[in-house]
C-alpha cells in the first residue's frame, strides 16, 4: 500500500511514521510519500526579497528539514520513500499529492484538544477526514496522566 504522511515537524506526524513502518515490519507491502507543506510567502516576504524562486527555495530548504527525520525512520525501517514538499492551503495540497501520487491511504497525526466530537481533531485533520477519496488513518497522542 501507498501511505501519504503529512509531516509538519511535530512529534504526532513522526509516531505516524513510525506506525506506517510497523505495518512494513508486520509484513504489510508499504510505501510513503511524506509530504510536508509549507506556507505561501507573504505580501511582506514577496516585497523584501523580489525573487519568487528564492523564496521557493527557502521553502523547499524548510521542507526538507522538518522531513529528515521521518525520512530517517523509514529508511531506518527499510520502507522505500519519496519525500514532497509543496507550497499552499494544507488540505487541497495533501489532496493534490495524494491523487498525483496514487496513494491508498492516508496515516496522519490528530492533534487532539477538545474534549467531543469536531475538537477531538486538529482542523487539517478534521477536513482530510472529511474531504479525503480514500481511507484516513490517524494516529492519536499519548493520553495525559492524570
Amino acid at each position: 500500500m501507498k501511505w501519504l504522511i503529512p509531516v509538519d515537524g511535530s512529534e504526532l506526524s513522526f509516531e505516524a511514521v513510525a506506525h506506517a513502518v510497523g505495518m512494513a515490519r508486520a509484513g504489510l507491502e508499504t510505501e510513503l510519500v511524506l509530504v510536508n507543506v509549507q506556507e505561501p510567502a507573504t505580501v511582506y516576504e514577496l516585497v523584501t526579497l523580489h525573487d519568487e524562486q528564492a523564496l521557493q527555495k527557502v521553502a523547499e530548504e524548510a521542507g526538507m528539514d522538518m522531513l529528515a527525520p521521518a525520512a530517517e525512520l523509514a529508511r531506518a525501517g527499510g520502507v522505500p520513500f519519496m519525500q514532497r514538499v509543496v507550497t499552499g492551503d494544507p488540505v487541497p495540497m495533501l489532496l493534490e499529492v495524494l491523487e498525483a501520487e496514487g496513494c491508498d491511504g492516508v496515516i496522519m497525526g490528530s492533534h487532539g484538544k477538545g474534549l467531543v466530537g469536531r475538537a477531538l481533531l486538529g482542523s487539517v485533520s478534521q477536513k482530510m477526514l472529511e474531504k479525503s477519496p480514500v481511507p484516513v488513518t490517524f494516529v492519536k497522542p499519548e493520553p495525559l496522566d492524570e
